[in-house]
């Protein structure tokens, strides 16, 4: 599994703006000049993040963006499978998969859904806020 420059830097607009005030929209141009990420491509991630309500953007004079919930009600997984798709490492755990022949006699199902929950596990219990306050260097 790899995470694209997608997922991380949605990650990286979302801290950006959970370090704002949150009644303050935040343009684009300050965003994507703090961040380092083309305003382009700055742009597809946001409208993603919109689309799906983990933004709310205001266009015009005082326009930008701003989270639409607090930084402790956001979870990293929730943002990395918006911009990134299923976390599964192998096809046959992907919420849509067509069920394997295999599945009852596979010997190595059970490591990947293993491997599947800890990964979820992980991403589940980080949260924006967890992120905003650097709070991950003490692991």
């Amino acid at each position: 599994m790899m995470i694209s420059t997608k997922g991380r830097y949605a990650l990286r607009v979302m801290i950006d703006l959970a370090e704002q005030p949150p009644d303050r929209y935040t343009p684009l141009d300050e965003i994507a000049t703090r961040q380092g990420i083309s305003k382009k491509y700055l742009e597809i991630i946001l409208k993603t993040l919109v689309s799906q309500k983990l933004l709310v953007g205001l266009r015009g004079k005082g326009g930008g963006y701003r989270l639409t919930r607090k930084p402790n009600d956001y979870q990293v997984l929730e943002i990395l499978e918006l911009t990134e798709g299923p976390l599964a490492a192998v096809t046959c755990l992907l919420p849509d998969a067509e069920l394997c022949e295999r599945r009852e006699r596979c010997k190595t199902l059970p490591m990947w859904q293993r491997f599947d929950r800890m990964v979820h596990d992980f991403f589940e219990g980080i949260t924006l806020r967890d992120l905003v306050e650097d709070t991950m260097k003490n692991d």
